[in-house]
């Protein structure tokens, strides 16, 4: 691994065929490879989640994250875009789905691409992971303690749906990675998700990490867990290059 890349801001085509921006990362000098969809967490389109699309490209993926809140607020800090969603509702589930496809097609156009296109998010995104899974065609997904996957809490934005009721749809292997201490979603939650998808039967393999709660992955948030990150991080290496690898 020589993680030589490049990164830089795109414009990528979104849900109706919107100009939405996104971050790029690519590796340098490898021929051939697969690549990733990365979704941001609720906090939004960051530094921190700018770091984990270039992690991918050190480690010989293309990967692009789309800003799922540009159209309302272009230009906009991230806590003051991420705000400005959450006070209309969110973003609804239908424009996410069409600009992780445009990514994911983006990605597809790129010179060097295999043609595989794994899907990661992170907090809400991780619950978008599993929502892209279940609507579009990928090759795998990785979905970081997303909740409101099984349960919807009180209080939640108005577009928030439970999913479990997609998974029959589910397109791809799906890793999931939880924390033992958290409440959205809880391991009862995580559970039943898992015991669904063994009755569709729906390749998945779910891990749950001792002492971790919620958004055990933020390196720069109180909530990181770095023994918990390190074999996460070493599950998701390993998913995605089983899944990922080779020619599409």
């Amino acid at each position: 691994m020589n993680e030589a890349l490049t990164a830089e801001t795109v414009m990528m085509k979104g849900q109706g065929g919107d100009d939405v921006e996104a971050y790029l990362a690519q590796p340098v000098g490898t021929g051939s490879f697969g690549s990733v969809v990365v979704i941001h967490h609720l906090p939004g389109y960051d530094s921190a989640t700018k770091e984990i699309t270039r992690k991918f490209a050190a480690h010989g993926y293309a990967a692009l994250m789309p800003n799922l809140y540009y159209r309302d607020s272009p230009g906009a800090s991230p806590d003051d875009a991420a705000a400005a969603a959450r006070a209309k509702g969110g973003v609804p589930d239908e424009q996410v789905v069409g600009d992780i496809a445009g990514a994911a097609e983006y990605l597809r156009g790129l010179a060097g691409s295999n043609g595989k296109v794994g899907v990661i998010g992170y907090c809400s995104g991780g619950r978008q992971s599993f929502l892209a899974a279940c609507s579009l065609q990928f090759d795998a997904a990785v979905d970081c303690y997303g909740g409101a996957v099984v349960h919807v809490p009180q209080g939640a934005p108005a577009s928030m749906k439970p999913l479990i009721g997609r998974s029959e749809n589910l397109s791809c292997p799906l890793l999931g990675l939880f924390g033992a201490d958290d409440q959205f979603p809880t391991p009862a939650e995580t559970a039943e998700l898992s015991r669904t998808l063994d009755g569709f039967a729906k390749p998945h393999e779910f891990h749950t990490f001792t002492g971790a709660g919620h958004a055990f992955f933020s390196v720069d948030r109180a909530s990181y867990r770095v023994e918990a990150a390190v074999e996460g991080w070493d599950k998701v290496w390993a998913f995605f290059g089983q899944h990922l690898a080779g020619k599409g």
